[in-house]
């Protein structure tokens, strides 16, 4: 940690948002949990992001100087150390009142709207973290804990509940947001270095943008049809009309993502008639469809 002094302070100012937690009457674990998650996968994510220069820098620190050829395994054992400021950041960010207030003029307040992809929310979330080219990256990932959390404050604003088995409080984390721990990335490392190719993982045969993209994807539609709770009230052309709009931008988003999972099976070496049995559909339709999407990806 001497090569990071910002995780040192990071670390003492901590301490301060800890304490800010429990007056806003939040476990700060919880706090902690759900800020180091949105983290965790920024920290994916920024593999494709060009202007991120940070992290680079910090975690070829940690390795001594230079990753080298280690760089994935640093990867995942430097990743905590690293992101460390950032979470703190993060944390101190949701748990501020004047956030939120952003988070509900995004979604249009007292008239529901899509959440902007430049909103003031995520504009100002990357300000806090020292990158203030982030805020559309941050508001387009649509699967993720960040979004999730604002969806929470806005539903909490307009009296609406979360769906069946979820629960609506801002710190509660689901399961699959969590981030990945260590060991379960070391252990997952360790199988794709053994049987390389093999088709077994699917973390080794699927690229990061496509697992993410999956990912967005279903977020968003799921996040489509949270909206939809706050619009069921009014004239019932008005109310039918918006309910079957949101309807059919969440149904285009999970055939995109099940398409796309089609596309990645098959990529990945599943055979061809094992993913179209799947997806309840012929052989030609997939390959068809394949073939449309890498004419698609070409152009």
């Amino acid at each position: 940690m001497r090569r990071l002094p910002e995780v040192v302070a990071a670390r003492l100012r901590w301490a301060g948002v800890a304490r800010r937690a429990v007056r806003a009457g939040a476990e700060p674990e919880r706090v902690f949990a759900l800020a180091q998650a949105v983290v965790a996968r920024w920290w994916e994510q920024a593999l494709q992001w060009e202007r991120e220069k940070v992290w680079p820098r910090q975690l070829h620190r940690v390795a001594g100087g230079d990753a080298g050829g280690d760089l994935e395994w640093w990867r995942i054992v430097g990743r905590d150390a690293v992101v460390f400021p950032e979470v703190v950041a993060v944390a101190d960010a949701l748990l501020d009142p004047g956030m939120a207030q952003l988070v509900w003029v995004d979604s249009g307040a007292g008239q529901p709207q899509a959440l902007p992809v430049d909103g003031l929310f995520c504009r100002r979330l990357g300000e806090r973290v020292g990158r203030e080219w982030m805020g559309p990256l941050a508001a387009a990932d649509h699967g993720g804990p960040l979004i999730a959390w604002m969806g929470s404050v806005i539903r909490l604003r307009r009296g609406a509940g979360g769906p069946p088995g979820y629960d609506n409080a801002p710190w509660w984390l689901r399961r699959e947001h969590q981030s990945v721990t260590m060991a379960g990335q070391l252990r997952v490392l360790g199988k794709e270095k053994k049987d390389p190719g093999s088709g077994t993982m699917w973390r080794a045969v699927v690229p990061a943008e496509q697992r993410m993209r999956i990912g967005s994807l279903l977020g968003s539609a799921e996040e489509q049809l949270l909206q939809l709770h706050g619009v069921q009230s009014g004239p019932t052309a008005e109310v039918a009309w918006q309910l079957l709009q949101g309807l059919g931008r969440s149904a285009g988003l999970v055939e995109a993502a099940w398409k796309r999972t089609a596309v990645a099976a098959v990529n990945g070496g599943v055979p061809l008639e094992e993913v179209a049995r799947w997806a309840d559909m012929s052989p030609g339709t997939l390959r068809s469809m394949l073939r449309a999407g890498s004419q698609e990806e070409d152009g």
